[in-house]
């Protein structure tokens, strides 16, 4: 099964496995911080990870097709970019708690690997259909 990834679908699974990581951290260092994910699983757990994982799943499940990146692309963007814009970020990233700090520095580069390896294998993707094509 891992045999038919290529580097930058092995790039985008890393990324997102550092993102969760990062995740780990922050929740390691700050529990109480992810509170509002208690209710629906019964501790504070990082709701995070899950999205994540399922980004990653689904890159997973369609690897032949040749924009199976587009999902740790999008999570990655949701969380790191727009995370950025609503102001969701960058707090942790001036906490007072270090390892909130480095959770979010890992979270985030992480997330900008799986990115860019994910734009990267798209291409790859897309010059080698229309090379096959020509």
């Amino acid at each position: 099964m891992f045999r038919r990834f290529n580097r930058g679908t092995l790039g985008c699974l890393a990324g997102l496995l550092v993102g969760i990581v990062g995740l780990l951290i922050q929740w390691a260092a700050d529990p109480a911080k992810f509170s509002a994910g208690e209710q629906p699983f019964g501790i504070a757990f990082p709701p995070g990870i899950l999205f994540i994982a399922g980004a990653g799943l689904l890159t997973v499940l369609t690897a032949r097709w040749r924009w199976h990146p587009v999902f740790a692309v999008l999570i990655a963007f949701w969380i790191v970019g727009v995370g950025g814009l609503a102001n969701q970020l960058t707090p942790n990233l001036f906490s007072p708690n270090p390892g909130t700090v480095a959770g979010n520095v890992t979270m985030a580069a992480g997330l900008v690997l799986a990115a860019v390896a994910g734009v990267a294998g798209m291409v790859r993707g897309r010059r080698a259909t229309t090379a096959v094509v020509s």
